[in-house]
């Protein structure tokens, strides 16, 4: 995943850049990186982010750069902005997105007569370099932003930045969200909309489907119109997004209170009290607790001070053990108690199953789980999420596997993926015993799409039904 964070300011930007990228810090947990144009030309500073927040890393930078034009970005994967010197001039890029058809790109570049690509993320071409690539096989840079768009399979949104201001495009179907803040004396490009209103900055347009549009301190003119078909993510409510964020006029809290009442709705267990995993559970947790009037609580506690982020160690053993210590039980709360724990889904299981066996230890007497989405069949195509080497690591596609004793196609995983099918809650069951809870209990995929309020066609489910 990651995030980005533009400004074309009349004064020097890089205050409201510093601290726009920061807030985006929950998006990604490998690099973070500013560039600018000032009198001086680009400058840029990329710092490794995996052990010190962005703030720390770039307290230094930001006391010594200037400029009234700047992106930059929070990402997982490649290091970015880069700077670029091509027949449409100098420009600095960052994106945010997947792409599955990399060796085919490269290939074409190759074949069309490209020489090489130099910026290189764990052994693997940046991906923001290659966008770069795509760009400048067109004559001018908007037919360029569009052809690499396009040529994409995944998904693609990007800020680009040269002398005449920002360049922002959002991906073709919308899988990722591009926001416009606008301020008197200033105009700012963000992938979440909370991420400028600190900084004086008042909503002024989402962008579209494919829309691309130019950026300077003075207004923000559309250059290519937004399309009408949309698959937003829906898993940016469920998990990515931050509480304060906001998608397409719904927020991210509100969202996450309405998916914890229809699971409510549903379920026939009644313990003693309501939990959400912290931080990803809680909101649902609440939402459950409002309407089914069992009490909410928090019978264990995350211990962030010092602690980094739980998955942000790219072994998976070593992401176990940080989240481990990062708990902390209240005893009170736990003993001899019927606890329903809701987290946002269930990927591999270790963690959660580990957050059982602590709770279980502690001295509670049941414990219910209710994850706040569906059962996860497919990795995700568009954003990241859930990457791993092989779908295998999914706890759903394991348990499949065993249950259909390998013989897997799609048509079968479409039964898994139905929750009225016997299939469904032989899976449900096996995953169940597997992780030792006393119940456990998906939300339902129409249930979490009608608390979005959104038209379904307009939201992506890919990685629970594996419809594009």
């Amino acid at each position: 995943m990651g995030g980005f964070f533009g400004v074309a300011a009349q004064q020097d930007c890089v205050f409201d850049l510093f601290f726009g990228i920061d807030y985006h810090s929950h998006l990604g947990t490998r690099r973070g990186g500013m560039a600018v144009y000032g009198e001086d030309g680009f400058n840029r500073a990329i710092h490794n982010i995996e052990n010190s927040p962005f703030r720390t890393k770039f307290d230094k930078d930001v006391n010594e750069m200037e400029g009234r034009l700047g992106i930059g970005c929070i990402s997982d994967y490649e290091p970015q902005p880069l700077i670029i010197r091509s027949h449409h001039g100098t420009y600095a890029i960052t994106t945010v997105g997947k792409i599955n058809n990399t060796d085919e790109l490269i290939q074409m570049l190759f074949d069309i007569g490209h020489a090489h690509f130099l910026e290189m993320s764990g052994g693997e071409i940046n991906a923001t370099e290659l966008v770069a690539a795509l760009i400048n096989q067109k004559e001018n840079l908007i037919e360029g932003i569009q052809y690499a768009m396009s040529a994409v399979d995944g998904s693609l949104s990007m800020l680009l930045m040269n002398k005449a201001g920002l360049y922002a495009a959002r991906d073709k179907y919308g899988r990722t969200p591009v926001v416009i803040g606008k301020r008197d004396d200033a105009f700012c490009v963000s992938f979440e909309n909370y991420a400028y209103k600190n900084l004086g900055y008042t909503d002024h347009k989402e962008l579209g489907p494919g829309e691309v549009v130019i950026v300077t301190d003075k207004n923000c003119i559309t250059l290519v119109d937004p399309s009408k078909d949309m698959k937003i993510c829906t898993f940016l409510w469920v998990y990515y997004g931050y509480p304060a964020s906001s998608y397409e006029g719904l927020s991210v809290e509100q969202m996450r209170y309405n998916c914890g009442a229809k699971m409510a709705q549903r379920d026939t267990i009644k313990p003693d009290i309501v939990a959400g995993v912290p931080d990803s559970g809680t909101a649902h947790a609440v939402g459950y607790a409002n309407e089914s009037g069992v009490p909410f609580s928090r019978p264990f506690i995350k211990y962030t001070p010092t602690w980094p982020r739980s998955f942000m160690p790219t072994i998976q053993s070593q992401r176990n053990l940080i989240a481990k210590m990062k708990m902390l039980a209240v005893d009170d709360l736990i003993k001899d108690k019927r606890l329903l724990l809701i987290d946002d889904s269930i990927v591999r299981g270790t963690q959660l199953r580990e957050t059982t066996e602590f709770l279980y230890q502690s001295g509670a007497k049941e414990v219910h789980i209710r994850p706040a989405c569906p059962p996860l069949l497919y990795g995700c195509k568009y954003l990241n999420f859930s990457r791993s080497s092989s779908e295998m690591d999914l706890i759903t596609r394991r348990v499949i596997e065993r249950l259909e004793n390998g013989k897997v196609t799609n048509e079968i995983l479409q039964e898994y993926a139905n929750p009225e099918s016997e299939k469904y809650e032989n899976m449900v069951e096996e995953i169940r015993k597997e992780l030792n809870f006393t119940t456990l209990r998906f939300n339902r995929l129409d249930d979490m799409l009608e608390a979005t309020g959104l038209e379904r066609c307009k939201l992506c489910t890919y990685c629970w039904d594996g419809k594009e």
